[in-house]
């Protein structure tokens, strides 16, 4: 009984590990999709989000099953409490990428990237795509050095996200109403993706320590 309850652990952190690559890859597609105006790929990401999301469900379905029917204790609750947080941030961030995917499909055939800000979105963009690839590994192997990158790579996109909204209210700035609010929309959803990958990496400090106040900061 003890082997089949110790194979449902391993096959949640399996699915977790298995919904994060798939985030990782809807990321990577569709700030593509927004640096190159390729509508043909925003709508690779937009139709595979329902595949993030039913895997999310199952998951969840797993993770109440697992907490119903084993009433675990110690790392093994914290395993099963991490996986239902973890999945809902991961659900998030493939539904932020979607949004990216759905902005250069709404602006086809023209550029999503208003113009003076194509180099700031470059850089969101492949900062998030790092995070997200850093997140699938770290959820892999534990890895809490993993979790201060994750930190580091946030903290560059915060700046980049301030730049962006610099830009936009400046005097200079010649944008009209729909670029300005693609501009905002689009550098939003790069800062909130960039914030559900640290708050999942938290949680996986917590898995690691047992102690939920720990802050990525704080790892070694």
């Amino acid at each position: 009984m003890r082997e089949v309850f110790h194979q449902s652990l391993e096959e949640v952190q399996d699915r977790l590990v298995e919904i994060a690559d798939l985030v990782a890859v809807a990321i990577e597609k569709a700030t593509r999709a927004f640096g190159t105006s390729d509508v043909t790929l925003a709508e690779e990401v937009i139709d595979a989000d329902s595949i993030i999301d039913d895997k999310t469900v199952a998951l969840d379905e797993l993770a109440i099953e697992i907490l119903a029917r084993q009433q675990p204790v110690a790392r093994d609750l914290r395993i099963v409490v991490m996986s239902l947080r973890v999945s809902a941030s991961l659900e998030r961030m493939g539904d932020i990428a979607e949004h990216i995917a759905q902005l250069t499909r709404m602006r086809f055939p023209e550029r999503a990237i208003p113009k003076g800000l194509k180099s700031t979105f470059t850089k969101m963009g492949a900062l998030d795509v790092e995070m997200a690839q850093m997140l699938s590994e770290l959820l892999r192997t534990q890895d809490l050095a993993l979790a201060e990158q994750i930190r580091n790579d946030d903290d560059a996109i915060d700046e980049l996200h301030i730049a962006v909204f610099e830009k936009v209210l400046s005097d200079s700035w010649q944008g009209e109403a729909s670029a300005t609010v693609d501009a905002t929309l689009a550098s939003r959803y790069h800062e909130r993706f960039a914030d559900h990958a640290v708050s999942v990496a938290k949680k996986v400090v917590y898995l690691a320590t047992g102690d939920w106040t720990a802050d990525v900061d704080d790892v070694d």
